[in-house]
């Protein structure tokens, strides 16, 4: 018996009903993914006990000489990884990170530009309902309603019009290849800085599978989890002109003391990730993600944008039922995990969408490949054409959890 299971052991019972979940779904989300044993090791180990505000060196606590190292190795690794000149790897989420890199680089009322959450962004790019809107003028640009893809001219026409003090590229359910030096070009021109956010494609950039941000922004924020296969948590790089201005405002401006067994573990997937065999994992992913969206097509389902050049497809459902929402569903009853979304220019509310968004680096991270992809992509129309038949459901659901045991979660 293990010490969580003796002293609680509902908590117990629900973290073992969890791994046993994970275990026997299909996990499509595109910003989850499997973490190793080692990052799971790092972030359950004691140095959850240790407070430490401040930074290596300069901490406002004693007895860190330890945890110095440790996130002096993280800032090293994740530098080295992306080619960076700075490096702050405290942000406890990639919204923290974005919240801290808005407060070094604009006041609040400055006007920045960013992609709208419904056809791509992401809730900190400017959503009204979340801090970015609120303290921040943003200026959303979108995407193109014939072929779903950032339309740079359009891009830069806001520019001119509006006089950003910030551009900010990057996206939680686009598709396609960003093109950072077109952005970097029309920021230079309005005099804006330039931010990225490769939360999603942190990954691909490390795998030289997306073109890098780091070149040509100021300041580049990221979450550690999705392809880049870490705990989930956040970073930010930077150029060195503005490292004192994203520490001070990572902390003391967002943040106190940062979790240390985090930062271990974000070292550790730093680690991985300069592996030669990371290189490999990220090709699979996108093979997988494009051969996923061939099947999908066959299947008659229609894809933002006509497919994918990274790690997720937007798929439009609305041939096959009526949501977003109810696609999850159907597809929840055959253990197949995904997320509804919007669609660009969707006429339905977020609660419900026209769309469902699916990604590879969780079903790659298990070791799944083309044959695979094109297996799932039937389980998933098979599902969606079954729908309302339950007989039918909880057949595919069968042939789901025979599929799965050949792709153990934990080998």
């Amino acid at each position: 018996m293990s010490m969580l299971e003796n002293s609680d052991p509902e908590i117990f019972h629900w973290i073992q009903r969890e791994n046993l979940r994970q275990e026997e779904t299909i996990e499509l989300i595109a910003s989850e993914n499997f973490v190793s044993q080692a990052v799971l090791e790092a972030n359950g180990s004691e140095l959850t006990n240790k407070y430490g505000e401040g930074y290596p060196g300069k901490r406002y606590y004693g007895g860190c000489e330890f945890v110095d190292k440790i996130e002096e190795l993280a800032i090293s690794r994740v530098c080295q990884l992306f080619g960076a000149e700075h490096a702050n790897v405290q942000p406890h989420s990639g919204a923290n990170a974005n919240l801290a890199a808005y407060m070094a680089l604009v006041e609040p009322g400055d006007c920045i530009l960013g992609m709208r959450l419904d056809q791509g962004g992401h809730l900190t790019h400017g959503s009204k309902v979340n801090f970015s809107g609120k303290l921040y003028d943003f200026a959303s640009y979108g995407v193109s309603k014939e072929d779903g893809r950032l339309q740079y001219e359009e891009v830069e026409q806001l520019a001119r019009d509006r006089k950003p003090r910030l551009i900010v590229a990057g996206a939680s359910s686009y598709p396609r290849i960003i093109d950072f030096e077109r952005f970097s070009k029309i920021a230079k021109e309005v005099g804006a800085l330039f931010m990225v956010d490769m939360a999603h494609i942190a990954g691909l950039v490390a795998a030289g599978l997306h073109p890098s941000p780091v070149p040509y922004a100021d300041v580049v924020t990221s979450t550690t989890h999705k392809t880049l296969r870490g705990i989930r948590g956040g970073f930010i790089l930077c150029k060195q002109e503005f490292a004192k201005k994203i520490d001070s405002a990572v902390f003391p401006g967002t943040q106190g003391g940062p979790l240390l067994h985090s930062i271990a573990a974000k070292a550790v997937s730093f680690g991985e990730a300069l592996k030669p065999e990371f290189k490999e994992y990220q090709r699979q992913v996108v093979a997988n993600a494009q051969a996923l969206a061939v099947r999908l097509k066959e299947r008659g389902l229609d894809l933002v944008s006509g497919g994918t050049d990274n790690h997720l497809l937007l798929v439009d459902i609305t041939k096959k039922v009526t949501s977003g929402q109810e696609a999850e569903t159907i597809l929840g009853c055959v253990n197949i995990i995904a997320n509804k979304n919007k669609i660009p220019y969707d006429t339905q509310p977020a609660q419900l969408g026209s769309g469902i968004r699916l990604g590879t680096a969780a079903v790659s991270t298990r070791g799944m490949g083309l044959v695979e992809m094109s297996l799932i992509g039937d389980f998933i129309a098979d599902a969606l054409d079954a729908r309302g038949d339950e007989t039918r459901l909880a057949e595919i659901k069968t042939k789901v959890l025979l599929f799965l045991k050949k792709f153990p979660l934990h080998r």
